[in-house]
């Protein structure tokens, strides 16, 4: 229960008791990350249900801040990072890190972020209209498996608490939460589509960052739910 606690603390606002943790306990968190996903989508889709019962868009957007809110824009903020980092790795892979490492946000970063939220809301509404939203608390959730994976098979990018998760995803959780992604796409299949955005990001953090960072993490959930959410959509008007 402590981890799950902490995980919540870590990646929602929402308000949670103190618990007594140290290093070991902070990175071992990692493991409850999807259950706090699960969290962060029963807030986001409670919000799209209620918004939805007077019209889409307003459930969209309803939905769109429920989740902002809940998160504390904490992806965003990785998704930003990465983006800047990107726009200056013409210039070499040193001064990708150093742009990394900067805590302020460019152009390309804020670009980023806006076309996240605009392509979020529109998915949000697509889903609401075409009466689908009953995987929505669930795609939060499937997303948060995928730090697991990169933070086991991803070599860290610096010393940090990157190199700490790493140690602490056991081939156990690894095991029994994408079991719950299985499970959970026999009513939803779309998800399973998650499984290979999985493997694509962590590719292509290898290939061009050279290792996971919090804001690789970050990234990846980000644009992973965008690609859940288009993928229930299309599963949404085919089925």
């Amino acid at each position: 229960m402590k981890g799950f606690i902490l995980a919540l603390q870590f990646l929602t606002r929402l308000p949670l008791p103190q618990v007594a943790a140290d290093e070991a306990d902070f990175a071992a968190a990692i493991r409850w990350f999807p259950a706090a996903g699960l969290v962060v989508g029963i807030v986001m889709g409670g919000a799209a249900w209620g918004g939805g019962q007077i019209d889409p868009w307003v459930g969209a957007l309803l939905a769109l801040l429920a989740w902002a809110w809940v998160t504390g824009a904490l992806h965003l903020d990785g998704l930003a990072d990465l983006a800047d980092a990107k726009a200056a790795a013409h210039k070499g892979h040193e001064r990708l890190l150093a742009v990394l490492a900067d805590p302020h946000v460019g152009a390309m970063g804020v670009t980023a972020v806006v076309l996240q939220l605009i392509a979020k809301l529109i998915l949000l509404h697509g889903l609401i209209e075409a009466g689908a939203i009953r995987a929505l608390p669930f795609i939060p959730f499937v997303a948060r498996i995928g730090p697991l994976w990169w933070s086991r098979y991803l070599p860290p990018l610096h010393n940090g608490l990157g190199a700490r998760f790493r140690q602490a995803v056991r081939r156990i959780d690894l095991a029994l939460w994408t079991a719950a992604l299985l499970l959970t796409s026999w009513r939803a299949p779309a998800l399973l589509c998650a499984l290979p955005l999985i493997a694509l990001w962590g590719r292509w953090v290898r290939t061009r960052i050279g290792g996971i960072s919090g804001d690789s993490h970050g990234a990846g959930i980000e644009l992973m739910e965008s690609g859940l959410l288009l993928a229930t959509l299309i599963q949404a008007h085919v089925a």
